[in-house]
């Protein structure tokens, strides 16, 4: 469990790296979230993180459920680092982070706008939260955009990567999407909230045919 910031939080910044496996749990919880709480989240994505929402049919929902967001054009554009460092942000989650994102920061690469904002930001004092896709050593079941269920195997130095990122200055590792209500203070669903999210994007579909 994830320590609430506590406190009334008013703004995020949200990025999004290149990663299928639990993009739908971590985008319900967020909208989840913004329903709860109307926080002003600010998303910002990594070229591959745009491959990957298109991929899981998410494009067009994001920019419709989070209208304040922004595409990666180079690391430091658009220009998100210096109001992240100022504490424009109550604080910054990359969620998810694939191994990739993950082995960067470690090694101090900030060569992407993801990248980037969390190197910039570890220079504040505005909190950052991490969700790597790659934590726990074994196998691990996800989906494709199908639906369709496969496991993947997690490797020895993504896993050393992410255990070497918790220990980084103003960073905290998240285990769990469900972990962002924590830091919001908020009581978890008791339900799956993935499929409180489907059951909704099927009755909007049918509603307005898109």
């Amino acid at each position: 469990m994830v320590e609430s910031l506590g406190k009334k939080i008013k703004r995020i910044a949200w990025g999004i790296t290149g990663s299928g496996d639990q993009m739908i749990e971590t985008y319900s919880v967020l909208v989840d979230i913004k329903e709860r709480t109307g926080v002003d989240t600010m998303v910002f994505l990594s070229k591959e993180g745009e491959t990957v929402m298109k991929w899981y049919h998410l494009w067009d929902k994001i920019q419709n459920d989070f209208p304040n967001f922004k595409v990666d054009a180079g690391p430091n554009s658009p220009f998100i680092a210096g109001p992240l460092q100022m504490g424009h942000y109550d604080f910054l989650l990359i969620a998810p982070a694939t191994a990739n994102t993950v082995a960067k920061i470690v090694y101090g690469i900030a060569d992407t706008l993801v990248t980037n904002a969390v190197s910039q930001t570890a220079k504040g004092k505005t909190p950052i939260f991490i969700l790597p896709v790659d934590q726990k050593r074994g196998s691990v079941k996800t989906a494709a955009p199908s639906g369709r269920a496969f496991e993947l195997t997690m490797r020895e130095v993504d896993i050393t990567n992410s255990e070497k990122l918790a220990q980084m200055e103003n960073i905290t590792l998240l285990e769990s999407p469900y972990d962002i209500y924590d830091i919001f203070g908020l009581e978890r669903p008791s339900e799956d909230i993935t499929e409180k999210y489907k059951d909704r994007s099927k009755k909007k579909k049918k509603e307005t045919g898109k």
